[in-house]
């Protein structure tokens, strides 16, 4: 499978959909050391459509669905977003934080904004994720792993792992073992380290 690659910190293949929801890191982006996957769908168990583009981006309509009347006004976003059809839209680029955990804490280190990356799955905790998906979070982890050294794949997360009790995603139906499956699978840059999250098999 081809590589996808990264320039200036933007994925090279996603379209770009700017969010304003973003700001500096008090890092530099050669620090980033967290990936964090994320699910999310609205209205919620829905999928298709622009809801998610314009929530990020501020532009959702309260007046569109009743669940919206309680979200429009949060102030959120994600690095990426990858649709089920493997769809893939970029609203920060890698180097600016994004406002994706909230509170948080990751083995001690709170405001994990500040180190991460945030990716959303279209989807919920408990609908079965495509493969068009698994492949591409695969595929764009990979390329992450090239661009910031930091980041290894024992350092893969979901967003339940760092804020426990607020947050399920992306819930079971996110198979980790089939993940980093993949993520062998496409050679290249899968280094050996510790086992230090049980997330990796």
């Amino acid at each position: 499978m081809a590589e996808i690659e990264i320039d200036s910190h933007w994925l090279i293949g996603a379209r770009r959909a700017h969010s304003p929801n973003q700001d500096e890191r008090p890092i530099p982006a050669s620090e980033i050391d967290l990936l964090v996957i994320h699910s999310i769908s609205l209205p919620p168990g829905s999928f298709g459509g622009a809801y998610i583009e314009q929530f990020f981006c501020n532009q959702l309509d309260p007046d569109a669905h009743p669940y919206f009347r309680g979200i429009s006004h949060l102030r959120v976003s994600a690095h990426l977003l990858i649709y089920r059809t493997g769809e893939m839209v970029q609203f920060v680029p890698f180097d600016q934080r994004a406002w994706h955990a909230g509170e948080s804490q990751y083995q001690s280190r709170s405001h994990c904004n500040d180190f991460s990356l945030g990716i959303e799955l279209e989807g919920t905790d408990k609908t079965s994720y495509t493969d068009a998906q698994y492949v591409k979070v695969a595929k764009v982890a990979q390329s992450l792993f090239r661009s910031y050294p930091r980041l290894l794949p024992a350092r893969i997360v979901g967003h339940d792992d760092i804020a426990p009790g607020r947050k399920t995603a992306p819930g079971s139906s996110f198979d980790w073992t089939k993940y980093h499956s993949l993520l062998r699978g496409l050679g290249g840059y899968y280094p050996s380290t510790p086992r230090i999250h049980s997330r990796v098999p």
